[in-house]
């Protein structure tokens, strides 16, 4: 699961001039979408509703994150819920984003 995520970080912070702050928010942002797929996968939506499930919760990240929500939806409905129960994903994200 990790080189999938991995090379969605990169394609995410991929743009020119990407100050320490932008990178925060971007790092947040993308944490925002892991969690927000790990709860949908949690409460049991199917991984064909995934991007409408999500966009009904109106989600405060710009409109070019949800291009992440089928690339992660992928990865994370591919895992045991019992394992996702155990784990934050969003901070885990958040944790390996600011490390690159």
């Amino acid at each position: 699961m990790i080189r999938p995520i991995a090379a969605l970080c990169l394609i995410l912070a991929a743009a020119p001039g990407f100050a320490e702050s932008d990178k925060e928010t971007d790092c947040r942002y993308q944490s925002e979408v892991a969690a927000a797929v790990q709860k949908a996968r949690l409460d049991g939506v199917r991984e064909q509703e995934l991007i409408q499930a999500i966009a009904a919760t109106n989600p405060q990240w710009p409109e070019r994150y949800n291009n992440a929500i089928p690339i992660l939806g992928g990865e994370i409905y591919k895992l045991k819920k019992r394992d996702l129960r155990k784990v934050d994903l969003g901070a885990q994200w958040r944790q390996m984003c600011l490390s690159q």
